[in-house]
């Protein structure tokens, strides 16, 4: 009797032995999470720089604007002439788009962890001789439907002033791509024309520097970025990386940027960080406008019979087999103005025409899509002025824009044209 006792108290304790342990197995298969690679990818994206304080957000913040009704995007038939449809990659992804257009919904994959084209094959059935393409022009085409990357520095302030001036009296903004490591020629266009203020008591400049990520063999400058955007409250940075193919990117994200933080700006000028130009010059220009002229501005140095180049050499070529067709006239990306008006419609075509690796070609056929012909203006020297007269103060005097200048010739062109002692 005493055995039988023994052992039913001993098959009791295995029973319920067994049970807690398959409980707690159970349990812990059901309940407990453990990070994958797509968990410490949306991790890492969460972590935002406002000026140079860090914070873990809960929601990574969208720059995408409330979506366009792609139903309502209107493409002129200029763009349909000027690009025929024939068996380069690109002139097929965009007359595909256009045939698609009234489909509606966004033609571009929103999530920037999965945005890039992974697929080899797919790659290589439509682009035949994809592996005689530069690495380059190959890490393009696979981040074609990148489109919002997570920012790292953010300005939302940037356009709202305080002490009773409205909420958004910005009248021209600035925004001047640069790339982290030019701190020099950063600081020089902001002792020169690049200063936020008040111009002839009429026109409210403000000026932002856009930026991607430093290439991973890089030194890392994230805490020098941080202080500077602290310090001067001008830089907006992104999570991508700085090349010139990317540039095209930039500019997509710097619509986002200010259709959500700077809606009503009246102009925009775009340009690089090594440009001279004269603001009083060119907000003089701006004012002097008819209200006609004020909502449809396109103008700069326009080029308007360029054809893509075929050398592989050139940073600029590109391949027969990705684009043929020739260029829509475009104003020279060294720096052009357009009115705050064709902000949203621009970036509306832009959800809809697939990215191309020169950032003002793509510019100008965004703007053809739009129905908007660039204007030229003499005043817009992207390609610099005649040798003998690039000493000439009075010549820079009269112009509004002048390419290339060090931060030294800037700062010396600056105070040369300003000063009282100059007659011309």
């Amino acid at each position: 009797m005493r055995r039988i006792k023994t052992f039913s108290a001993t098959v009791l304790l295995i029973t319920l032995f067994l049970i807690f342990f398959y409980s707690t197995l159970h349990l812990d298969t059901t309940y407990s999470h453990r990070p994958g690679p797509e968990d410490l990818q949306r991790q890492s994206s969460l972590q935002v720089r406002d000026g140079d304080v860090k914070t873990q957000s809960s929601k990574q913040e969208s720059y995408t604007t409330p979506h366009p009704d792609f139903h309502n995007v209107s493409i002129s038939d200029g763009l349909r002439q000027t690009i025929s449809q024939n068996a380069a990659y690109w002139n097929r992804l965009l007359h595909s788009a256009l045939r698609n257009l009234n489909g509606g919904g966004n033609p571009f994959r929103r999530d920037w962890s999965r945005c890039r084209e992974t697929n080899q094959e797919l790659l290589h059935t439509n682009v035949h001789d994809f592996t005689s393409y530069p690495l380059l022009f190959q890490d393009f085409l696979q981040g074609m439907n990148c489109r919002s990357p997570p920012v790292l520095i953010n300005q939302p302030d940037k356009c709202i002033s305080g002490e009773g001036e409205g909420a958004d009296p910005t009248f021209l903004l600035l925004a001047i791509k640069s790339t982290p490591g030019n701190f020099e020629r950063r600081q020089a266009v902001r002792e020169t024309w690049g200063r936020d203020g008040l111009y002839q008591s009429a026109a409210r400049v403000r000026t932002v520097f856009l930026l991607g990520s430093s290439p991973p063999d890089d030194p890392d400058l994230g805490p020098l970025l941080s202080f500077e955007a602290k310090h001067f409250g001008d830089l907006l940075q992104w999570d991508f990386h700085e090349s010139l193919l990317n540039l095209t990117l930039k500019m997509n994200t710097f619509l986002q940027w200010t259709l959500k933080h700077c809606p009503h700006v009246s102009f925009v000028f775009s340009g690089d960080d090594d440009v001279f130009v004269n603001t009083p010059a060119l907000i003089h220009y701006l004012l002097s406008l008819d209200s006609s002229r004020r909502s449809q501005l396109y103008v700069g140095h326009v080029i308007n019979t360029a054809n893509p180049l075929r050398d592989p050499k050139s940073k600029y070529y590109i391949p027969l087999s990705f684009y043929d067709s020739p260029y829509p006239a475009y104003a020279g990306g060294g720096g052009f103005l357009f009115s705050g008006a064709l902000l949203q419609p621009l970036y509306s075509v832009s959800r809809v025409i697939p990215f191309f690796p020169i950032d003002d070609v793509y510019a100008g056929i965004c703007f053809k899509a739009m129905g908007v012909s660039p204007e030229a203006h003499a005043g817009f020297q992207t390609f610099d002025v005649k040798e003998q007269d690039r000493e000439n103060l009075c010549i820079h005097k009269d112009l509004i824009l002048i390419h290339q200048r060090s931060p030294q010739q800037m700062k010396k062109l600056w105070r040369g044209i300003h000063s009282p002692l100059l007659t011309c």
